[in-house]
């Protein structure tokens, strides 16, 4: 949702009807803490009561990621030197030191000569950094950017090129580096964040850290109750063998990894319990800029789930667990041998759609063998390194697509080996060895750069691409967000057919898609999506309404977009933590014209980030609008001490005081 979508010096309208008051007092009890909706933690017994019947799995778990992504410091755990060293960055010092009880310990003297010790919480991770987590305030965790390269073994800040004092809100002890917040519900089994926004605080709780059995199996209570008694009873196991997930079904065993190896929104709090529909759990990042390049290859840490998704092998049933083992979390062949399980001469029955062939051979991929050129990730999993030295592989597989990179601008795995060539040479080798052009036809990355570039002018084929159901339903969906910013109601009427898709990533997207259309008519084609299967979908449909009031909805209705508008509010009220949340709270009180709701939304936000410059601007319209220019000059003083020498807020306070801009203002 845009922050503002009206012109500010509007004045609030007295009243709009029932569902506009509804909506108003949604607001205003989101912005009081009203709490959020509990889950339940019935069932969990902790993986202590597992292994010791599963012996061989828990062998493979007790030594993986999961099981050490988030340990108690101990001589064990801790990998780190903190025998008294010391590291320096950016006019900052931590000093690492153990003390006489064997606690770890890290003093850290910031930029501005604020000092301060803090005892190690735990530990985050194992390889290729570890990170350590400090508590900054009862029951707050934040996690420290000085991490430890266990690689080459010396400390490391993981953002190296940025410049933060203590009051930035991405410094270490920001709202982006809270532990609760951001990162625990995926290093812990049975978490719940416990937030309270009133007070500002966090009692956070996990059935245990670190990713145990039932973070990915779900409660072991009906499990154990029927292993407990067998031996006696000899009674058949109930479905799934007490447990809520069938890893044994492609879609549960996909859903499940993604819960946590995604870039999403979670829509409850803290860990939803296993089995829970991805999209009534999480809004997933669709392929907007910033996050995916424009033809979906990775670009920010997007967690695998979203690139998976454009891949044919997700859409031929492979799954997670073709590849990885499902307890060590290692790779089940070594090198191409993990490809050649299926791309074969021999083939694979599992999936007989595959083509076979010879792939590992230079017949194919045109390298020296066991070259780097030869390995299939080097071409169809290109790498980025995020987090300072954690390399990760793009996971859409793609065929490596050289002469798209003038259109899309995105980077190519070819160019990235060979780097003293270009794209056109790379696109010229490929066009030689493979002069059937087949796989090198149309791609919806070009699409999607154009939609980007103007989304109005690139409408025509951002609406084929959405109607196009051969295509990824994520590459749909972002076609129609994209569509969404042309602001043309044409474009809602004409792909209503899309409320009723199968994938709830396109459901959801044109559900969204509807708020550009006129309200009676908006009204009448969310009727039946406001009782939609997925929660995702029936929120986007109650977003779509925010705003207006004249819908004449019939009574059942009425009740189902209520029922659609309390989940969305529960949602909201589990990220009061999140600058983000009160942003999107913000952009709604400006939707229903109040500014009083408004200024108090995208003052949390500054409170939390007083970096949000977005936040800082409107804030200085709404008072300019109902203060008058002295006060709106005072808040971009405000904004001001917290970034100083902005060109944008300096234009903005001459501006507002009458004065020329400043020479060699950029924005």
């Amino acid at each position: 949702m845009k922050p503002c979508t009206i012109p500010v010096h509007e004045r609030p309208r007295k009243s709009d009807g029932p569902l506009k008051m509804q909506i108003v007092v949604l607001i205003l009890l989101l912005l009081l803490d009203l709490p959020a909706m509990a889950q339940s933690l019935d069932g969990y017994l902790g993986s202590d009561r597992c292994t010791g019947c599963h012996k061989d799995s828990a062998a493979g778990w007790a030594g993986s990621h999961h099981a050490q992504a988030w340990t108690t410091p101990s001589q064990e755990t801790v990998a780190g030197d903190f025998g008294g060293t010391a590291f320096h960055h950016d006019g900052m010092t931590a000093r690492f030191q153990t003390g006489a009880e064997g606690e770890y310990y890290v003093e850290v003297i910031e930029k501005d000569g604020s000092q301060a010790e803090y005892k190690v919480h735990s530990v985050a991770g194992i390889e290729p950094l570890q990170q350590y987590l400090l508590e900054t305030e009862p029951g707050q965790l934040q996690s420290f950017d000085v991490a430890w390269d266990t690689e080459e073994e010396k400390w490391f800040h993981l953002y190296p090129d940025q410049t933060l004092p203590p009051l930035d809100g991405l410094h270490w002890t920001g709202p982006y580096k809270t532990w609760n917040a951001r990162c625990a519900e995926c290093h812990a089994t049975g978490f719940l964040k416990n937030y309270d926004a009133s007070r500002l605080s966090y009692a956070s709780t996990q059935v245990e850290i670190g990713v145990g059995c039932e973070a990915c199996h779900g409660p072991g209570k009906d499990h154990v109750d029927w292993a407990d008694t067998w031996e006696t009873t000899r009674t058949p196991p109930p479905a799934n063998h007490g447990f809520p997930v069938d890893f044994a079904d492609p879609r549960q065993a996909v859903e499940q990894c993604a819960t946590c190896h995604s870039r999403r929104e979670a829509n409850l709090d803290g860990n939803p319990v296993p089995g829970t529909r991805f999209h009534d759990a999480y809004t997933l990042a669709l392929l907007r800029p910033g996050l995916y390049h424009a033809d979906g290859q990775i670009q920010d840490e997007v967690y695998v789930y979203g690139s998976f998704l454009q891949s044919k092998m997700h859409a031929r049933g492979v799954t997670c667990l073709n590849c990885h083992g499902a307890h060590n979390l290692e790779l089940k062949a070594e090198g191409n041998g993990l490809c050649t399980q299926c791309h074969s001469a021999a083939g694979n029955p599992d999936f007989p759609t595959l083509t076979a062939a010879d792939y590992d051979s230079p017949a194919h991929h045109f390298h020296p063998e066991n070259s780097a050129g030869a390995k299939c990730q080097s071409c169809h999993m290109p790498e980025r390194v995020y987090m300072g030295n954690d390399w990760r592989a793009d996971h859409s597989f793609r065929i490596p697509r050289p002469d798209l990179s003038p259109v899309t601008g995105a980077p190519d795995a070819c160019t990235a080996c060979h780097g003293g060539q270009d794209a056109a040479w790379a696109a010229a080798q490929i066009s030689a060895w493979y002069p059937d052009d087949r796989n090198r036809g149309r791609h919806y990355g070009e699409v999607l750069a154009r939609g980007r570039a103007d989304a109005a002018a690139a409408a025509s084929d951002l609406t084929a691409l959405a109607q196009d159901t051969s295509q990824p339903g994520i590459v749909r969906a972002t076609a129609l967000w994209l569509l969404e910013q042309s602001n043309d109601p044409l474009f809602a009427a004409r792909l209503t057919d899309l409320l009723r898709d199968p994938d709830p990533l396109v459901r959801a997207a044109a559900a969204s898609l509807q708020r550009l259309a006129p309200l009676q008519e908006r009204g009448k084609r969310l009727a039946a999506v406001f009782a939609d299967p997925a929660r995702n979908v029936r929120m986007a449909a109650a977003r779509a309404m925010l705003g207006d009031t004249e819908n004449r909805l019939q009574n059942g209705t009425a009740r189902e977009l209520q029922a659609a508008m309390a989940e969305w509010q529960d949602a909201m009220a589990n990220r009061l933590d999140f600058p983000e949340t009160h942003l999107q709270l913000g952009g709604v009180a400006l939707t229903m014209r109040n500014m009083g709701m408004a200024t108090s939304a995208f003052r949390e936000v500054v409170r939390l980030d007083p970096q949000r410059l977005d936040a800082w601007m409107i804030l200085a319209r709404i008072t300019a609008a109902t203060q008058g220019r002295v006060a709106a000059a005072a808040v971009v003083a405000e904004a001001l001490s917290a970034n100083p020498e902005h060109p944008a807020l300096l234009a903005a306070q001459a501006e507002l005081e009458g004065k020329p801009a400043p020479q060699g203002d950029s924005e």
